[in-house]
């Protein structure tokens, strides 16, 4: 299981979307991540509790016409790059 770094947070900036580090100093702009639509969606669906890659694959599915593997590739693409900017950590 994983979930949503709380220290990252989505903002609304200049017409994008960006999840930033934020913490007691302020707002750390060294790691902005542009989120697209699905990258969005899976946030703003998924923040605040623990999920796997099943429960995004199903969020992907439901938003969109796509079959399960098409969107589990994503998701996984997704996730790994999450990662490795600290947008999602384990649970």
């Amino acid at each position: 299981m994983m979930k949503f770094n709380p220290i990252m947070k989505v903002r609304h900036v200049a017409g994008e979307d960006i999840a930033m580090r934020v913490g007691v100093g302020g707002t750390d702009m060294t790691t902005v991540i542009a989120l697209n639509e699905s990258a969005l969606l899976i946030y703003n669906k998924l923040q605040g509790r623990e999920f796997g890659i099943d429960d995004a694959v199903a969020v992907l599915r439901e938003e969109y016409d796509i079959d399960e593997p098409t969107a589990r590739r994503d998701v996984e693409n997704l996730v790994q790059e999450m990662r490795q900017n600290e947008m999602i950590i384990d649970a």
